[in-house]
């Protein structure tokens, strides 16, 4: 499933990229949404990418955390109680709409905003994990190896203080969002979950 998300998400980014009409049909605009009742949006600006590195960067991402997800989800099938590819694809379309109502929110009157990217989805997949394994070893920038649960914090702060900031352009509201949604999802379906990502926060040994 995360292969298929993958080859959908860049086959519609790379159309997008040469056509600009669609592009903007599709992009999220929450004036648009709200106003227009364009709900479509919320969910069809996370197969759109700003650019190249954009789009390669999100990509990679929800390769590594996707199919890592995939087996976590095959393992605990016993106590999820759905069919281990439903679970995954219902975290993935839902966290989309879910990481968004922040922006939804802010800038409803705002009719220059716009947004793309798969960024807000990849959070919960990313975050999710956290969840199952929260000591896990995280290539940050590919090189700095740092625990799961350790670049879990600093990652809701920085999301967090730059939604407050501002002004670069990229939109920390769906990461952060996004980010506590893939921590809760899995906890929402079976609330065991939570005392096992508690237990293994305890029993921590390197």
């Amino acid at each position: 499933m995360t292969i298929f998300l993958i080859a959908i998400t860049a086959l519609i980014s790379v159309i997008c990229f040469s056509n600009r009409n669609l592009f903007e049909k599709l992009q999220f605009n929450p004036y648009r949404v709200y106003h227009n009742k364009e709900y479509y949006r919320l969910i069809t600006h996370a197969f759109l990418h700003a650019s190249w590195i954009h789009l390669f960067i999100n990509m990679f991402v929800l390769y590594q955390f996707g199919r890592l997800l995939e087996d976590f989800f095959n393992g605990y099938n016993n106590i999820l109680h759905l069919p281990p590819v439903l679970v995954y694809i219902f975290l993935y379309f839902s966290s989309i709409v879910i990481s968004a109502l922040t922006t939804l929110k802010k800038y409803r009157d705002i009719f220059a905003y716009n947004a793309v990217g798969a960024s807000g989805a990849v959070s919960s997949i990313l975050f999710a994990c956290i969840l199952f394994d929260p000591w896990m070893k995280l290539g940050v920038f590919l090189v700095i190896p740092m625990p799961g649960i350790i670049f879990g914090i600093l990652y809701l702060w920085y999301s967090n203080y730059m939604s407050n900031r501002s002004g670069d352009n990229v939109n920390h509201d769906a990461h952060f969002l996004g980010a506590l949604y893939g921590l809760t999802y899995p906890v929402l379906l079976n609330p065991n979950l939570f005392y096992d990502f508690i237990k293994q926060l305890i029993h921590f040994h390197l």
